[in-house]
């Protein structure tokens, strides 16, 4: 039973990356690389450690996907957000609905949380050209 409820959440997580168009908008494809990685990872994880392994798993899975679909300079943050997005979706999915809802909270955490690393590191990119721009004038020195 555990088993088909891995391959069912591994072909979600699939079906939910072969869905998304390649002109999709980024964080979209973020969020879906990361559910990917966090679900994977999740299964992985749970085999070789048990449920202590399946939150490690879950971390790491969706911080590589993140990491894999975001840009160079966001990278850091949408992985950092997939990675904790994932164990803890994991944590409350599993205490809410067993196994099947460990996959599913993984999914959904990690996929929530690279999009949200993402985008408070593009706003602060943003807060820092505005300051720059403001406070950084160019003189010219005779």
């Amino acid at each position: 039973m555990k088993f088909n409820a891995m391959l069912l959440s591994t072909a979600l997580a699939v079906t939910s990356m072969f869905t998304v168009s390649a002109h999709a908008d980024n964080s979209t494809r973020i969020a879906a690389t990361s559910a990917l990685g966090s679900v994977a990872g999740t299964a992985i994880g749970k085999q070789l450690g048990g449920n202590t392994g399946a939150m490690i798993g879950s971390a790491v899975g969706g911080a590589g996907g993140a990491a894999a679909a975001t840009n160079r300079r966001d990278r850091t943050a949408a992985a950092i957000g997939g990675g904790l997005g994932g164990v803890g979706g994991y944590t409350v999915g599993k205490n809410l609905g067993g196994s099947t809802g460990g996959y599913i909270g993984a999914a959904a955490g990690a996929a929530g949380g690279s999009v949200l690393g993402k985008k408070v590191s593009e706003d602060r990119h943003y807060d820092n050209r505005k300051y720059n721009k403001k406070h950084h004038r160019k003189h010219r020195h005779h």
